[in-house]
């Protein structure tokens, strides 16, 4: 008898380390709970929280009032690229593309201010935070795409007549999208916009040539993309909205020396709404 108690704890101990060993990475919704070392390789850092299925609330809005809208993070899930038609009867359309960017794609810490004007016109303005992600895919053809995924300044509107925060609240609006590359970055032939070379040719007649002055005189321009961000669920009593959003913004163009192209981004999205202190 003794001897078959000694055996059913061996076969306990031995089955509760398996079962731990085989469990993986964490996988708990909320973050916090976790030390950086479960964090830690996993991607869950890259992951914004959700809210449940069941979760149909609304939180009420006063005209003329402002509320802060912080811990936003956003999540892309899929990319698109447009691409330009090979015959003329045929329309551009976007493309799937896959991602080459590991772990490091989301929009985290945003935050910003929902006014409410008087008609119940909700217009969201986005200050600060990590709100820009270098990103590149790869189109099925092989070529790759950079761009810098972002909702920086953002400025988007909703719908009028709205008394709440709601599952058919839908913002949109404009953003600025800065240069991919910064002004002190140089190219492989040693040009730049705040450093490096003025030109790459031997001879300064064929520097001027128009064939080259696009690639040699960089610039870090600031573009637009728009965005909408479509609310799906709220908890009233926490003032957390989540939902999913959609972002077309242009592509990296070399410094100025290429044309962007058109990317399209989808998702989903998750934020805190408080009254403004």
């Amino acid at each position: 008898m003794r001897y078959r108690a000694f055996i059913v704890a061996f076969l306990a101990v031995c089955l509760g380390l398996l079962t731990a060993c085989s469990e993986g990475p964490a996988q708990a919704t909320n973050k916090e709970q976790l030390t950086y070392e479960q964090i830690l390789g996993t991607g869950l850092a890259n992951v914004c929280p959700q809210l449940s299925e069941t979760t149909r609330g609304s939180f009420p809005v006063e005209a003329g009032k402002t509320y802060a809208l912080s811990d936003l993070c956003v999540e892309p899930k899929t990319f698109f690229v447009k691409e330009e038609p090979t015959s003329k009867r045929k329309e551009a359309e976007f493309i799937s593309g896959k991602l080459l960017t590991r772990y490091t794609t989301s929009l985290n810490q945003v935050s910003g201010t929902i006014s409410v004007g008087e008609d119940g016109t909700l217009t969201f303005k986005e200050k600060a935070g990590m709100d820009f992600q270098p990103i590149t895919v790869q189109l099925a053809g092989g070529e790759q795409v950079p761009f810098l995924f972002t909702m920086k300044d953002l400025e988007a509107k909703t719908q009028s007549g709205l008394n709440s925060i709601n599952a058919s609240t839908d913002f949109q609006g404009e953003f600025n999208v800065p240069s991919y590359r910064g002004s002190v970055f140089l190219d492989p032939k040693g040009r730049g916009v705040a450093s490096g070379y003025d030109n790459a040719v031997a001879l300064p007649s064929l520097a001027d040539n128009s064939e080259f002055v696009r690639a040699n005189v960089k610039q870090t321009q600031i573009r637009n993309g728009e965005m909408s961000l479509q609310v799906t669920r709220v908890n009233g009593d926490t003032g957390e909205i989540a939902g999913v959003f959609e972002s077309i913004q242009p592509s990296d163009t070399d410094l100025g020396a290429d044309d962007p192209e058109e990317v399209k981004i989808q998702g989903i999205f998750y934020g805190i709404v408080s009254p403004e202190e």
